[in-house]
């Protein structure tokens, strides 16, 4: 295509930049101009485009924004936190083969290392119902023979049936009443957190826990019970030592 000389429009550019180093004015950076002044014979056009000198006018990122939670954040949750106190009795019927100790040291007396694994049933704290059983190993750590008894670390669970379980861990020592932690638990149970008193009756048959515990909504009604006074001569009723449908929780853990 052929094009005539006289069609062509010549454009001279006359540009000023403002450059806010340079410049003691006190304007703020995102109004300073850059002018552009356009000049033709027959056209004349002045533009002012707005800069900003943290960006660059031909590049445009996406902003993401980012928060973190706070601990006053986290403390508003819906967790709940009323603590509450559940009340069981661990006995050993002697007709689990519980429990079975390990001699890993290879000593002739109770040695670092020694494992004991377990499993004894559980009743509820007035004894009227059984519960389910608790399943887990203790650990020696360390023999205490001034005291006749022994420091073990435990790692245990509480099974109670359709409800669900939990699980405990701590030192266990034989000789003196002891606090465990509650590391969680399932069913019912989830999400649960606290501690629990282990009160040795008799060495290593009979035992009693106070539990309070954190993290769950209301513990079910018939785990709610005002415990018999523990003693060295507390015994479950034969309704519950026989499983009897009314003598024990919903779908308990045998």
């Amino acid at each position: 295509m052929a094009c005539s000389s006289s069609a062509l429009i010549t454009t001279s550019f006359s540009v000023k930049l403002a450059n806010p180093r340079s410049q003691s004015g006190t304007a703020s950076p995102a109004n300073r101009l850059l002018s552009f002044k356009l000049s033709n014979p027959s056209i004349t056009h002045s533009l002012k485009l707005r800069s900003n000198p943290a960006q660059c006018p031909s590049l445009s990122l996406p902003r993401r924004s980012f928060a973190c939670k706070s601990q006053a954040d986290l403390s508003g949750s819906a967790r709940p936190c009323k603590v509450q106190e559940l009340y069981v009795y661990e006995i050993n019927e002697h007709d689990r083969g519980s429990p079975a100790y390990l001699r890993l040291s290879q000593k002739p007396v109770n040695s670092l290392g020694d494992l004991v694994p377990f499993s004894n049933k559980v009743y509820t704290g007035d004894l009227q119902k059984r519960a389910g059983i608790t399943a887990g190993i203790c650990i020696l750590i360390e023999n205490k023979p001034e005291k006749k008894g022994d420091r073990y670390e435990a790692i245990f669970s509480f099974y109670f049936g359709g409800y669900g379980h939990i699980s405990v861990q701590g030192a266990y020592l034989t000789y003196e009443d002891t606090y465990l932690a509650v590391t969680g638990g399932s069913g019912v149970f989830e999400g649960v957190y606290g501690e629990v008193k282990l009160q040795q009756l008799v060495f290593p048959s009979k035992l009693f826990y106070t539990f309070c515990l954190k993290g769950i909504k209301d513990l079910p009604e018939e785990l709610v019970v005002k415990p018999v006074e523990p003693n060295p001569a507390v015994e479950p009723t034969p309704a519950a030592k026989a499983c009897q449908p009314d003598a024990t929780i919903f779908n308990f853990t045998n």
